[in-house]
């Protein structure tokens, strides 16, 4: 199991649009990927846009996103640049 913790640091959050990006990458891989609002203790499947968005993700909130699986390493290093290109996390 890999994991990665961050705080987002979007204005808005994590909304549709960023979501949406980063559903799409963790589309792509096998593994499963979890995202945890640290804040609300709420968790989600990061393949699923619509779990993601009810996690209700806000600016300085705390996010951990946990992998399992065969390709867990790609996907999370996959994941983990979405999230910088798109000025999600630092």
């Amino acid at each position: 199991m890999k994991e990665l913790t961050a705080t987002v640091i979007d204005p808005i959050g994590l909304h549709a649009r960023p979501a949406s990006y980063i559903t799409a990458e963790a589309s792509k891989y096998k593994c499963d990927i979890l995202i945890t609002n640290n804040k609300s203790n709420r968790t989600a499947n990061l393949k699923s846009l619509m779990n993601v968005l009810t996690l209700g993700v806000k600016q300085n909130d705390s996010i951990t996103i946990k992998f399992n699986g065969d390709d867990e390493e790609v996907a999370s290093t996959g994941i983990l640049e979405v999230l910088k290109d798109n000025k999600i996390i630092k």
